[in-house]
């Protein structure tokens, strides 16, 4: 059972040993990263080491796949909000997860997903 989906953002902080994270982090159990999530904080690895660094920290999180109903619900989004709201569709697609299995979405960056996701979903950690 998932018990939340982490954004990359965090990710980025704990690849930095940034010390909030960690603490978070120590305290919680059944997160999961989308595999968006997974491309985006791969795409910023440094060379072979910060490839297998990554890898580390990414190894305990559980890692959700997006289904055709995340797709469609994500072009919904995109459609109605990326003109007037500036959404991208990254950040509707991670959404997209955590609308489908009603859990929280732990990011930095809250008003990138309030648009998208009630209130409720996206939580700011630290």
């Amino acid at each position: 059972m998932i018990a939340g989906i982490v954004d990359t953002n965090i990710l980025i902080e704990l690849y930095r040993s940034h010390p909030l994270t960690k603490t978070w982090l120590a305290g919680q159990a059944d997160l999961a990263i989308t595999a968006l999530t997974w491309l985006e904080f791969m795409e910023g690895a440094r060379g072979k080491a910060g490839q297998a660094r990554c890898l580390q920290i990414m190894a305990p999180f559980q890692m959700l796949f997006f289904t055709d109903s995340d797709q469609q619900w994500t072009m919904t989004q995109l459609l109605n909000y990326r003109l007037s709201h500036g959404i991208s569709f990254k950040d509707c697609l991670i959404a997209a997860c955590t609308n489908r299995l009603q859990v929280p979405l732990y990011t930095q960056n809250i008003k990138d997903f309030l648009t998208v996701l009630p209130v409720h979903l996206v939580i700011k950690p630290y």
